[in-house]
C-alpha cells in the first residue's frame, strides 16, 4: 500500500484518545487527493508492552539483570505470574470490551497489588460514591501504574504513560543532552517502537514521513523515529511540526537536528506540508513555507540552518482544510483510565473524544502570560456553525463516537451559541466540552442553551483570583464576574474547571492567600467543581517574556540557544517565594474538590507562617446576590426549547361578562405544567412558540416578536412578556440570548 505521506504521533500523549494533529493532516490531504496513512505509535507501543507476550518478555529481561532492586520492584517481580495472567483481561476491560471483569477487580483479590495501592485508603473517601465500573477502572489504573514504576526502576527511567523522556525535551536550550541520548543504544522501549515502525514503513513505503510533536514528552521518540527512517530509508524525507516546534524551535540553528529531519515547519501545517510535497521549482530549488532546512552542507561539514518562507502558497481558511479523518487509527483499542480524582483531568483520560476546533486562534488575544505574538493564537478565524455540525456528523459516522472535545484556545460565546442552536436544530445527540473565558456573555440562558445542546463541561482561566493581578494579566474579568458566570454554568448542570495560577510577577504572599480564600469560597458555595494550580512560567513569546520591565521582573539571560527557546528564567524582586506555596495550594484544592475541610483555617495547609486573608468570608456569596437581569435588548435572540403545548378553552364569567381563557399545558421530559391566558393572547403565544422553536432555522429577535405582537392588535408587549404566565416558561426553556 504505497502512500505519499505517513503521519505519525510519537509516544506518548494520551491512552484514551488519539491526539488530533495527524487526523487534521489526513483530512487536509484528502482535499488535495494526496494519499496518507496515519498512526499513533504511542498506543501501539503501550499495547505491545502491556500484553501477555509483552510482560513475559519484560520480566525475562528484568530477570536477566543482576542489580538489587527496591522492595516494591522485588514484590512485583515475585508476583510476575499474576501480572502475566491478568494483563490481557485488564486491557480488554479498560478498552470497554470486558465490562463484567469489574466484579472480580472490585473484590480486590484478582489484581496483584504493589505500592500504588497504598494510596487506596487515602482515596477511599474520595471514591466512596463511585460505581463499580469506575472503581474497577481506578484499581486497574493503579495496577498499570505499578508495572510502570517497575519499568522506570528496572528498565527505562524515562518511561511514562503520557510522556517519554520529557526532561530531555523540556526547555532544552541546547541540543547537546538530547543528541547525546540519541547516540546511545536503543532502550527497551525504543526497541518496541522501532519494531512497530519497521513493520509500518515496510507496509506503507511513504515518500514523506510527517511527525507531529505536540509536547516535550514526545520529542525524544520523534527524534528516534527520524533517526531510524534516515538510516533505513535514506531516500524518504522526514518532516517535523506540531506544538513543540511552534513554541520552542522558532530560533532553531543547530545543524545536528537535520541528521534526523529534512524539514522542521512552524505554525499551521497545511500550507507548509503542501509546499514540501510540491514539485521542485524550475531551478531545482524548493519553495517552502515557514520551514527550516539545512543548506549547502559541504562533504563532512555541518551546513547552515536556514528558514525558508518563499512559497507563494497562502494559508488555508478553516473552511478549506477538510474534516479531520480518523481512519487508520486503532480507535477501538484505546484504553480509558482513572488516574486521579480531579473531575476535569478524569475527562482527559477516560473515554474517547473526537477533537475539533471551533475557531483558529483566540478571540481575546490579550492575556499577558500567553504566547499571543504567535500566529496560532494571534490569527483569529471562527468556523461557521453549520460547517462545524457537518464535520461533527461526518466524524460520528466515521468513528461511531458522539463525544467531542473542542480544543480551542478559548471558544467564542457567540459561536458556541450558534453551534448549540445548530446542534438542536439538527437533533444531533452529542456530548461536548471546551475551554472558555469566564466572560459575562455567559448568561443564565446561554448556559441553559449550551446544556440542552449537549455541553457537559467547560474549563477556563480564573488564574490568580485577585482583581489587581487579573488586570495586570489583562484577563478582562473580575473575580465577582467569574463567580457569577461559574454559577450560571453550575446551575445549568455544566461542570466547571478553573485553571489557577500562582507566582505571577509582583504577586505577594498576601495575594496568594487571598486568591486561595476566593477559590475556597467558590468551591464551598458550589460554583466550581474542579481546578488545578499551575505555577507561572515566563515564555519567550508572551508580553511578560518580551517586555519583562513592564511587569517589574528581570530575565536571567537574553542569550538565544541553538535549539529550544521558550521557557525563560527570571527574577521577581517584588514577589515572594512562590515555590513554598505549591504543596499547600494543591493539598487544599484536593480537599475542596471533594467538599471537605472548608472550615479549616488557611494556615492549616502550610508549614510556615502565612498572612491572614483580607477577603471577607462572604465575598463570593455577596457577588452572587446580584440578579441576572432578564431585561432583553431589541436585538436579543429569543428561543423556545420546549414542545408545542396542548390547548383547551374555558369560559369564565366576571361581573356578567363572559371571558374565554386559553389553558396551555406543556409536557417536558420530567414534568407537566400549565399557564392560563386570555384566548387571543394564548392563541398568539402558541403560534409564536412554534415560530421561535429551536427546530427552525430562523431565529427571531425580541424586537421582531414585539412587532408581531403589536401587529396582532395587542398593546404593551413588555408587560405581557415579563408577566407571570410567560415568566413561568423561562424555567422550562424560553431563553433570551
Amino acid at each position: 500500500m504505497n502512500k505519499t505521506v505517513f503521519a505519525i504521533t510519537p509516544p506518548f500523549t494520551q491512552l484514551n484518545t488519539p491526539y488530533p494533529a495527524t487526523a487534521y493532516i489526513k483530512g487536509f490531504l484528502n482535499t488535495k487527493n494526496i494519499s496518507c496513512f496515519q498512526a499513533d505509535l504511542g498506543i501501539e507501543v503501550i499495547l505491545a508492552l502491556f500484553s501477555k507476550k509483552g510482560l513475559i518478555e519484560l520480566f525475562d529481561f528484568i530477570n536477566s539483570k543482576t542489580e538489587v532492586f527496591s522492595e516494591n520492584s522485588q514484590r512485583i517481580i515475585a508476583l510476575q505470574e499474576d501480572y502475566i495472567q491478568t494483563i490481557d483481561a485488564v486491557i480488554l476491560f479498560l478498552q470497554g470490551k470486558n465490562p463484567t471483569l469489574s466484579h472480580v477487580i472490585c473484590q480486590e483479590n484478582f489484581l496483584p497489588e504493589a505500592s500504588r495501592f497504598a494510596q487506596l485508603e487515602d482515596l477511599e473517601w474520595a471514591f466512596g460514591s463511585m460505581g463499580m465500573q469506575d472503581k474497577a477502572k481506578h484499581l486497574a489504573t493503579l495496577y498499570l501504574e505499578d508495572i510502570s514504576d517497575l519499568i522506570m526502576e528496572c528498565v527505562d527511567p524515562h518511561f511514562g504513560f503520557s510522556r517519554y523522556a520529557e526532561r530531555l525535551g523540556r526547555s532544552a536550550n541546547s541540543f547537546d543532552e538530547l543528541y547525546e541520548a540519541l547516540q546511545q543504544d536503543y532502550s527497551y522501549i525504543d526497541k518496541i517502537l522501532v519494531k512497530i515502525l519497521a513493520e509500518r514503513m515496510a507496509e506503507i513505503q511513504p515518500k514523506l514521513v510527517v511527525i507531529s510533536v505536540p509536547f516535550p514528552g514526545n520529542l525524544y521518540s520523534a527524534f528516534r523515529i527520524g533517526q531510524w527512517v534516515k538510516q533505513n530509508y535514506p531516500t524518504t524525507k522526514v518532516a517535523m511540526g506540531g506544538g513543540f516546534a511552534n513554541t520552542e524551535l522558532r530560533s532553531l540553528s543547530d545543524a545536528r537536528v537535520f541528521k534526523f529531519f529534512d524539514y522542521v515547519s512552524l505554525d499551521d501545517g497545511e500550507a507548509p506540508l503542501e509546499a514540501i510535497l510540491a514539485p521542485p521549482a524550475p531551478d531545482g530549488g524548493a519553495l517552502l513555507k515557514r520551514t527550516f532546512i539545512l543548506q549547502n552542507s559541504p562533504i563532512g561539514g555541518q551546513g547552515t540552518v536556514i528558514y525558508k518562507n518563499d512559497s507563494p502558497l497562502k494559508d488555508y481558511k478553516q473552511s478549506e482544510v477538510g474534516t479531520p479523518d480518523y481512519s487508520d487509527l486503532l480507535l477501538n483499542k484505546y484504553i480509558s483510565v482513572i488516574e486521579i480524582v480531579n473531575p476535569m483531568h478524569r475527562m482527559w483520560s477516560d473515554g474517547r473524544w473526537n477533537k475539533l476546533t471551533m475557531a483558529h486562534g483566540c478571540y481575546w488575544g490579550k492575556c499577558t502570560f500567553c504566547d499571543i505574538s504567535l500566529d496560532y493564537i494571534k490569527i483569529y478565524e471562527p468556523i461557521a456553525a453549520n460547517l462545524l455540525c457537518d464535520r461533527m456528523e461526518e466524524m460520528i459516522a466515521q468513528t461511531g463516537e458522539n463525544g467531542f472535545h473542542f480544543v480551542d484556545e478559548a471558544a467564542p460565546p457567540a459561536l458556541m451559541r450558534a453551534l448549540a442552536l445548530e446542534i438542536l436544530r439538527r437533533k444531533l445527540t452529542v456530548t461536548w466540552w471546551t475551554n472558555i473565558r469566564f466572560e459575562k456573555s455567559f448568561s443564565r440562558d446561554l448556559c441553559q442553551l449550551l446544556k440542552a445542546s449537549g455541553c457537559i463541561a467547560v474549563s477556563g482561566g480564573l488564574e490568580v483570583a485577585s482583581d489587581r493581578l487579573l488586570e495586570l494579566i489583562q484577563k478582562g474579568v473580575t473575580v465577582a464576574q467569574v463567580a457569577q458566570v461559574t454559577r450560571n454554568f453550575t446551575e445549568a448542570g455544566i461542570m466547571v474547571h478553573a485553571y489557577l495560577m500562582y507566582g505571577f510577577p509582583t504577586q505577594t504572599a498576601q495575594e496568594t492567600i487571598d486568591s486561595l480564600e476566593m477559590v475556597r469560597q467558590m468551591f464551598e458555595i458550589g460554583t466550581l467543581q474542579s481546578g488545578f494550580w499551575h505555577q507561572f512560567a515566563m515564555t519567550a513569546h508572551s508580553p511578560v517574556g518580551m517586555y519583562p520591565e513592564q511587569f517589574s521582573v528581570q530575565r536571567a539571560s537574553d542569550t538565544i540557544g541553538t535549539f529550544a527557546n521558550n521557557d525563560l528564567v527570571f527574577s521577581d524582586p517584588k514577589g515572594t517565594d512562590h515555590e513554598a506555596f505549591s504543596y499547600g495550594l494543591k493539598k487544599s484544592l484536593l480537599n475542596y474538590m471533594h467538599g471537605v475541610c472548608f472550615e479549616y483555617p488557611l494556615q492549616e495547609w502550610f508549614d510556615f507562617k502565612i498572612p491572614r486573608t483580607k477577603v471577607p468570608k462572604n465575598y463570593i456569596e455577596n457577588a452572587l446576590l446580584e440578579d441576572d437581569d432578564f431585561m432583553l435588548k431589541p436585538t436579543s435572540k429569543v428561543v423556545w426549547l420546549g414542545k408545542k403545548p396542548l390547548v383547551s378553552y374555558t369560559n369564565t364569567t366576571k361581573k356578567g361578562q363572559v371571558f374565554q381563557t386559553a389553558n396551555l399545558t406543556f409536557h417536558d421530559k420530567k414534568e407537566t405544567f400549565s399557564i392560563k391566558l386570555n384566548q387571543a393572547q394564548g392563541d398568539w403565544l402558541v403560534e409564536m412558540l412554534d415560530k421561535i422553536s429551536v427546530k427552525n432555522k430562523k431565529v427571531y429577535t425580541f424586537q421582531e416578536i414585539k412587532t408581531d405582537y403589536e401587529a396582532a392588535g395587542f398593546e404593551d408587549f413588555e408587560l405581557f412578556f415579563y408577566n407571570k404566565p410567560v415568566n413561568v416558561l423561562r424555567n422550562y426553556g424560553l431563553l433570551g440570548l
